[in-house]
This record gives C-alpha cells, sequence and structure tokens, in this order.
C-alpha cells in the first residue's frame, strides 16, 4: 500500500526567508510536538534526519530521511527508510504574497506492524498522514508569522 501526496501550501514570506525558516532545524521539535524525537543537522544535501512521529493514531513512525539533493532556495529530495520508505519533494516558488511550498510524497509502510494497520484500516492511516502534512504547515506557518 502506497500513500501518495500531492499539497500545496502558501506562507506570507519571500521564498528565501522560507528557505531560511526550513533550514532552522534546532526549531523542529519547538514547531511540531508530535515530533517526538529528530536528529538532523542542517537541510544540505547527504545529511540523514532520523526521526520519530506520533500521528494522533495508537503507533508511532520510526525512520530516516537522507537528503538526496538540495538545491537553496526553492528545491529538496529525499528519501525515506526505516518504518516507511519512499521518496518525497519540496519544491519552493514565489506567489503573490509570498510563497507556495509544494510537497509531493510517494510512501509505503515497511514495519510488520505499520502493513498490517494499512491493510486493516487504510483510511485510518491515510487521515493520520494526512494530519501530520496539514497540522505540520499549520504549526509552521504559526511559528513563522511571529
Amino acid at each position: 500500500m502506497e500513500i501518495r501526496s500531492d499539497r500545496t501550501y502558501r506562507f506570507p514570506l519571500a521564498p528565501e526567508a522560507l528557505w531560511a525558516e526550513i533550514g532552522e532545524v534546532a526549531w523542529y521539535r519547538r514547531w511540531w510536538p508530535w515530533l517526538r524525537s529528530f536528529d538532523g543537522e542542517a537541510v544540505r544535501a547527504g545529511e540523514v534526519w532520523s526521526c520519530v512521529v506520533q500521528p494522533p493514531l495508537p503507533y508511532v513512525v520510526r525512520f530516516d530521511l537522507t537528503l538526496d539533493e538540495v538545491v537553496e532556495p526553492s528545491f529538496v529530495r529525499a528519501t525515506a527508510s526505516g518504518d516507511i520508505m519512499g521518496h518525497a519533494t519540496i519544491e519552493i516558488r514565489a506567489a503573490e504574497g509570498g510563497s507556495e511550498l509544494r510537497l509531493r510524497s510517494c510512501l509505503a509502510p515497511r514495519s510488520d506492524l505499520l502493513r498490517l494497520v494499512a491493510v486493516v484500516a487504510r483510511p485510518i492511516v491515510e487521515r493520520g498522514h494526512d494530519w501530520v502534512l496539514d497540522t505540520g504547515a499549520r504549526q509552521f506557518r504559526r511559528a513563522v508569522a511571529r
């Protein structure tokens, strides 16, 4: 089972300013309380971020994100491995009033538990995934509006 996402979020910052905020990885756990653990140093090609995410469901997701390609200030391509596997991209472009951030991903459960949950309760898993993306975007928007 794959979960595909293609979401666009608007921010009231120019692309360079939005990129600078995304680069503040030390703030990620403060911005996103559902990010239970995060070990990453920078938005830089070759970086490997270790993450533990607690969606509003009775399980946690542990994974690494390898930043495969980074083009400042507009593009990141990453590969996920661990409880989930797949890939994701972030594209940032100028838009009226600021920027648009487009997030595309294709992820699949890899752990036995998540595969079982995905088969039995696909709509719930998809809802949890969407919750993490949309809640994360709202929380980030509030943080950068300071």
